[in-house]
């Protein structure tokens, strides 16, 4: 029962999570880049809406401006790599360090700042929940609809070439540096709007919110594009197998913590998760699908003989 009645706060905190990845499914899967900067950017949204909220700017504005943030971490962190020559993780833990300053002067120079839901009209909260989920499913469809447009059109095109092909894109005269400054800062600014929405759900925003974030987006990757690709493999079924990863994850995390794990092992736990993902398709192919080889080779020997 316990479990029952915290199901919909995990799916509602799953799919904020699961917006979340699909920033991070961009700058991964799309451009090939593993971009650390995301662990700055959910916390800079998060800063940003809550800090805009109080001073009384409308909450949809806020999320706006917060992705308008997110968008710019996510050029910075392209133009260390692109303009100056930096390695992608490397530009990224510079930004994501960087970041860190910046959002404590976002908030004041406080740790953390909350947010009354009871005096402010908030987009979700976790006070009601089905409007939580609500609101952050047809945020998630709106967000897929348009990337679903965008990735159609030819830069988007071209953003998907570039991280197929950097060399092949570039003899065919597109702008690969442009393009992967471009997308990271798609990807930022998502993951952004995920950190505005969280901190409305949460009703605070706080300087800690983003560590292991990048860990929490490859895990709902990986759950999610290990069942979604076997259904059917493309871009739209792909970033909605991606939102149920988060879910999936955040029901995981529900139970692990009912069942009385401390919390000071939860961290160890995403990791375990996103190893376990990483590895299963590894060893499905270099182990297993020998063993089957040599058995078949042997079962024919023997045929033959």
């Amino acid at each position: 029962m316990a479990f029952l009645n915290a199901l919909p706060g995990a799916i509602a905190e799953g799919l904020i999570w699961g917006l979340m990845a699909i920033g991070v499914y961009i700058s991964y899967k799309i451009l090939d880049i593993a971009d650390l900067t995301v662990d700055g950017s959910i916390c800079t949204g998060a800063c940003v809406c809550t800090v805009l909220i109080l001073a009384g700017v409308p909450a949809w504005l806020s999320v706006i401006i917060a992705f308008l943030a997110g968008v710019l971490t996510g050029m910075v962190t392209g133009l260390l790599h692109t303009a100056l020559g930096i390695p992608s993780i490397l530009a990224g833990i510079l930004t994501q360090l960087t970041l860190y300053t910046v959002n404590l002067a976002i908030l004041g120079g406080q740790s953390m700042r909350s947010i009354d839901p009871g005096a402010y009209d908030l987009m979700l909260s976790i006070r009601n929940q089905p409007m939580a989920i609500l609101t952050a499913g047809l945020v998630i469809v709106g967000v897929i609809v348009v990337l679903w447009l965008f990735f159609y059109t030819e830069v988007g095109l071209t953003l998907k070439s570039t991280g197929d092909n950097p060399d092949m894109s570039r003899a065919q005269g597109v702008n690969v540096k442009f393009n992967k400054v471009l997308g990271l800062a798609l990807s930022n600014g998502i993951v952004a709007l995920a950190g505005a929405l969280l901190a409305q759900y949460k009703g605070s925003a706080n300087i800690n919110d983003g560590r292991g974030a990048i860990v929490i987006g490859l895990a709902a990757i990986f759950i999610g594009l290990s069942v979604s690709m076997k259904i059917k493999p493309n871009f739209v079924v792909s970033l909605i197998g991606v939102v149920c990863g988060g879910i999936v994850y955040f029901t995981i995390y529900t139970f692990v913590i009912i069942l009385g794990l401390k919390t000071d092992y939860l961290k160890m736990l995403s990791a375990v998760i996103v190893t376990i993902f990483l590895a299963v398709p590894y060893l499905k192919t270099h182990y297993f699908s020998k063993k089957k080889s040599v058995k078949a080779q042997k079962t024919g020997g023997k045929k033959n003989a």
